[in-house]
């Protein structure tokens, strides 16, 4: 069923932070498209002015350039806001290895001011991006909430903060808050490039400019690839839930696994192109296999994802294909 068909009150007004980023961006974009208000909010540190360039000619657009790190700006941010989706956050388990002291104050400090924020201002729902890096080192498959392992990374422990803040707001101060566990998402306006690249985005480009790619490791590891329309669906409908699901961290997947070699050989097969990869070490943080268990948030949330791997990956080759 999608989102398409969701009904919000005349006038909501959404707030997206981290609007300028992949998912940020998406969301605005299905927002005004749906005929309701966003208020972007960005400090275009990751994200990318051309990503929400579109928008500025839409009346129901505004753009405030600020830092989630700042209390001050995160309150005016809130001024009137129904709906916060809170996407703000510096991502890649490899680059917090490296910077863990930022990432505590952007990840943890800035969605804490984020939540105290929309608790003064009478927000209705929060739903803030967590991720699947939160299950750590627990070895069983599917992943499900309630069943975690040991930290790998500052970014997972970031996450898993979140998660304790927003719960203790839903419990304490009454804010509806729920939280997103993104499983490697993919699709439209992903960014290819830097170090820190995702690996479908960082592969298509690579391959369509007639680069090898590298796999680190063996190619064995595995993921629950989720198509962008899938996370869209469901940061709305946690709008839409209800409060008794408040509090909660939900699987926001599609219930699949990819191996990593199966990936680059399929998209080697859809681009025509003839390599094979070369492979490099493991990446530290890592973990190895993922796959989501999504029968919470299809119980609570309604969640019903339509697109599958396949479905996505058409499109997204498609979108580079146009765009690179």
């Amino acid at each position: 069923m999608g989102y398409k068909h969701l009904q919000f009150p005349e006038n909501a007004l959404f707030l997206v932070t981290g609007a300028a980023g992949f998912i940020g961006s998406n969301l605005c974009e299905a927002i005004l498209n749906m005929g309701y208000r966003v208020r972007a909010l960005d400090d275009l540190s990751t994200g990318k002015q051309k990503n929400v360039d579109m928008f500025l000619d839409n009346p129901n657009y505004e753009f405030i350039k600020g830092d989630i790190k700042d209390l001050d700006t995160c309150m005016a941010a809130c001024e009137g806001v129904d709906y916060v989706l809170n996407q703000a956050a510096w991502g890649s388990v490899p680059r917090s290895i490296e910077m863990p002291l930022f990432y505590c104050r952007n990840n943890i400090e800035g969605t804490l001011n984020m939540l105290e924020a929309a608790r003064q201002k009478g927000v209705k729902k929060f739903v803030y991006a967590s991720s699947s890096s939160v299950y750590g080192d627990e070895p069983n498959l599917p992943k499900t909430e309630g069943r975690e392992g040991n930290l790998l990374s500052p970014y997972a422990l970031t996450k898993r903060c979140d998660e304790e803040w927003a719960k203790l707001y839903t419990k304490l101060y009454g804010l509806d808050t729920y939280g997103m566990r993104y499983f490697n998402v993919f699709g439209r306006r992903q960014d290819p490039d830097g170090a820190y690249a995702a690996v479908i985005p960082k592969f298509l480009k690579q391959m369509l400019s007639g680069e090898v790619p590298t796999i680190n490791g063996d190619g064995k590891q595995s993921r629950d690839f989720t198509y962008i329309e899938n996370v869209i669906e469901a940061n709305l409908k946690a709008c839409l839930a209800p409060s008794e699901a408040a509090g909660e961290a939900f699987n926001i997947a599609y219930g699949g696994r990819e191996y990593l070699i199966d990936i680059f050989n399929g998209l080697t097969k859809a681009l025509g192109v003839d390599m094979e990869p070369k492979y490099g070490p493991d990446r530290k943080g890592d973990i190895k296999h993922s796959n989501a268990d999504i029968s919470k948030a299809r119980r609570l949330l309604g969640y019903d994802p339509d697109y599958s791997f396949q479905d996505g990956i058409k499109l997204a080759i498609q979108w580079y294909k146009e765009n690179l």
